[in-house]
């Protein structure tokens, strides 16, 4: 039987808050037991979740709230995340078109969506109630 960790915190839409945000990744990844390069992919890819909603969500940033929710079982990760930006999927349905959109119109940035695309295994997206909710699964 498999034993199910799970934890949830709330952080400010500013880039000073990743650090504790971070912080409270390693730490439930450490807890469940996780390997390095879980932890790692993990931090990845809610560090582009989150740098994006400060910076071109909230402009900079705002003291608006953004929730992460962590889960950890037999060597699959979930994480769901929900910000209150304006409405945007960084994991659509056709990856492959948005790869393709990002490296044509690319000035700056982009790649971190790429990225985050790649390690993830699965990924929804919804707006539900002013908030976007982003669940995803990684596995080891």
């Amino acid at each position: 039987m498999n034993t199910i960790t799970t934890r949830m915190a709330m952080f400010h839409s500013r880039r000073e808050h990743w650090r504790t945000a971070r912080a409270f990744i390693e730490a439930f990844c450490t807890q469940a037991g996780l390997p390095k390069a879980a932890a790692l992919k993990a931090s990845l890819v809610l560090e582009e979740l989150f740098l994006n909603t400060v910076k071109h969500g909230h402009k900079g940033g705002a003291d608006t709230p953004i929730w992460i929710r962590l889960s950890a079982a037999g060597g699959r990760m979930s994480l769901s995340y929900e910000d209150r930006a304006p409405p945007f999927n960084p994991f659509p349905a056709d990856r492959e078109a948005m790869r393709k959109k990002i490296e044509r119109d690319r000035t700056e940035g982009g790649l971190g969506v790429i990225l985050a695309n790649e390690l993830a295994d699965s990924a929804r997206y919804a707006y539900v109630f002013g908030r976007n909710r982003i669940q995803l699964t990684l596995e080891d």
